[in-house]
């Protein structure tokens, strides 16, 4: 049997090219950031781009020690997303607080993320279906804000459009504390993470 994981990070997100800049797909963004960041190794495994990687420096250990993490990417569409998530986190025998979601929040304005360990899924197809999949609310979440639509736009038609060139310089700087909240989860866990991370100040 495969050596039990720290941490199981899922990125949600819609697998087709023409989705890559959506607002739908800021989990991906992440998770691909985080990917590059702890040199994670990509192969396609359980549905999904499955990244793995020991993330020593990120926790000031020697080479060769630290925590192991898995990424995923389920590339099923977000409203199938459990189907993918599901077999990798029993395969790996990954508890459930231990499995953490990153995902775009309507209800968050951009540039803003917060920290959460289980609760609902606030209309997200994506959670839904991890819920159903796991038969459970309790693994963690990164919420990434994208703001409310404005007035005259369907909120399923804001999500899957792109960020605007003017959006771009907030959403790289929220990508980059998403990073800094994840890399605190995976060295620290996930209650020092939160009291840490989940302030906010609009510039």
């Amino acid at each position: 049997m495969p050596d039990s994981p720290t941490c199981l990070v899922v990125g949600l997100g819609n697998p087709e090219p023409r989705y890559r800049r959506n607002r739908h797909n800021l989990g991906f963004r992440v998770v691909d950031a985080l990917g590059a960041k702890i040199g994670a190794e990509w192969t396609r495994k359980f549905d999904g781009e499955l990244g793995q990687a020991t993330v020593g420096a990120l926790a000031g250990k020697p080479a060769g020690g630290g925590t192991k993490v898995l990424l995923l990417k389920p590339p099923t569409f977000m409203n199938r997303s459990g189907d993918s998530v599901a077999p990798a986190a029993r395969f790996f025998k990954v508890e459930l607080a231990q499995v953490w979601v990153v995902h775009d929040e309507l209800d968050l304005e951009l540039g803003r993320i917060q920290l959460k360990q289980g609760g609902g899924n606030g209309g997200h197809n994506g959670l839904r279906s991890i819920e159903a999949a796991l038969g459970s609310k309790d693994f963690g979440r990164l919420r990434l804000g994208i703001g409310r639509p404005p007035a005259e736009w369907d909120a399923a038609d804001y999500v899957l459009s792109d960020f605007t060139k003017e959006e771009e310089g907030a959403v790289e700087a929220e990508v980059q504390a998403a990073l800094a909240a994840l890399t605190a989860v995976i060295t620290e866990g996930m209650q020092k993470a939160m009291t840490q991370h989940n302030r906010w100040e609009k510039s």
